[in-house]
């Protein structure tokens, strides 16, 4: 199997019924044989990073009173994320196609919170995973649209507005799709 859907944002379909991701927008960073890893990048939690770093005892100076943390999704909610655009030589990394890094390491959030860290992140709790072939069977019972990912987006794009956004992505108007579709 290809790891075609690896560095793709992966939007719900207007029909999802799941309220876990309905009008989700997550960026897949896994995706094998063994099955698919992704962390939803549009919905806020009530928790500000500068609450996640305090708990931590971290320093929190250098950060926005109101920095979001995500939720990436319902498994592992207590394990972080960092999605970010430059590299760090952090302890614990990910790399993706096209310049993104995945860090889960305490030393990224230290230097976060010391205005030392990346520029451009995302923090998130959680992520969504689906099983060895799961991804395509939702994918193919059109629960799920794709596209490659976009650092505007993902980076700057006001929260609310990302869902749309990145349907556009595909030259379509998400809010004109029927909730049905029909396979040839």
């Amino acid at each position: 199997m290809s790891e075609f859907f690896k560095n793709q944002f992966l939007i719900a379909m207007p029909a999802m019924l799941d309220e876990h991701f309905s009008r989700t927008v997550s960026l897949l960073c896994e995706h094998n044989d063994h099955g698919a890893i992704g962390l939803v990048i549009n919905r806020p939690m009530e928790l500000k990073l500068v609450d996640v770093l305090k708990q931590m005892d971290l320093e929190s100076d250098a950060l926005d009173e109101d920095a979001p943390v995500f939720w990436g999704g319902p498994v592992q909610p207590e394990r972080g994320f960092v999605i970010h655009d430059a590299p760090g030589g952090w302890e614990s990394t990910l790399d993706l196609p096209g310049g993104l890094h995945i860090t889960t390491s305490r030393d990224v959030l230290r230097a976060l919170g010391t205005g030392t860290g990346p520029k451009n992140y995302v923090v998130a709790l959680g992520f969504a995973g689906w099983d060895e072939g799961q991804l395509e069977e939702e994918v193919l019972s059109n629960a799920w649209l794709n596209t490659p990912v976009d650092q505007q987006i993902l980076f700057q794009t006001p929260i609310e507005e990302r869902w749309q956004a990145a349907t556009r992505l595909l030259g379509v108007d998400i809010t004109q799709l029927t909730q049905s579709a029909g396979h040839a």
